[in-house]
């Protein structure tokens, strides 16, 4: 849910609050913005207090953030896009019928009677990206839960802003397609994470633990798929 506070210094500051089982207040700055992750019973005066103290921080991280964006995708022709951390240039033909989307090494190419409207370029790109998300998450999660020893999870795509994985006690793995853009390595790693709640449903000790049995750079890996976040959030 979004919210909006006038800070002390008179700006007006947007954010989405979240809130989930747990004991302190999160602050986190996106490609989205604020995003608040609160516990459930805290009160939005609190809340209020919380973002008030930290009101220099924020703004500074929101600049920051900004001035780091990512210019917003096109869908023209010679386009850049990502898949598997390389770079795959976007080539769209006219054609007086609408071809599947043909793949080649460095190459996606489309061809279309409407190759020169964004929104119908995008819709068939995205939609091309979540076919192959499905292959190639299914063939991961297929390999990681035979080595931790847990069955085979249903998987669901997510087109989530700020999550790039989640599990629930119903053993459902629901991953971000836009990880496929993501290199292989960080994409294992978010299915191990995912995969290490079926055994742990917390980020204990024992949860991170697990993780390490069948991921064991796991760290690095976090910190460097924050890094490649701002990119991925591009389509």
């Amino acid at each position: 849910m979004t919210h909006t506070i006038t800070l002390p210094s008179g700006d007006e500051l947007h954010y989405q609050l979240e809130r989930r089982q747990r004991r302190t207040v999160g602050l986190k700055i996106t490609t989205a913005g604020l995003i608040i992750h609160a516990p459930l019973r805290v009160s939005m005066v609190e809340l209020e207090r919380i973002i008030s103290l930290k009101a220099d921080w924020i703004l500074r991280k929101l600049t920051t953030a900004n001035n780091q964006k990512t210019p917003v995708m096109q869908w023209q022709d010679s386009e850049q896009l990502l898949l598997l951390g390389n770079t795959v240039t976007l080539a769209l033909d006219y054609d007086s019928h609408s071809r599947a989307v043909d793949y080649s090494p460095g190459v996606l190419h489309l061809a279309m009677p409407n190759y020169n409207e964004p929104a119908a370029v995008a819709r068939k790109v995205l939609q091309w990206y979540k076919k192959q998300a499905l292959v190639d998450f299914a063939r991961r999660l297929a390999l990681f839960s035979t080595k931790l020893d847990v069955a085979m999870p249903t998987l669901i795509l997510s087109s989530a802003r700020t999550r790039w994985g989640s599990c629930n006690s119903r053993k459902e793995v629901r991953l971000n397609w836009r990880l496929l853009q993501a290199p292989p390595h960080l994409i294992n790693y978010v299915i191990c994470h995912e995969l290490a709640h079926l055994k742990q449903m917390n980020h204990s000790a024992k949860f991170w633990a697990e993780v390490a049995s069948i991921y064991p750079d796991y760290k690095s890996a976090e910190k460097e798929l924050k890094a490649w976040s701002p990119k991925l959030h591009v389509m």
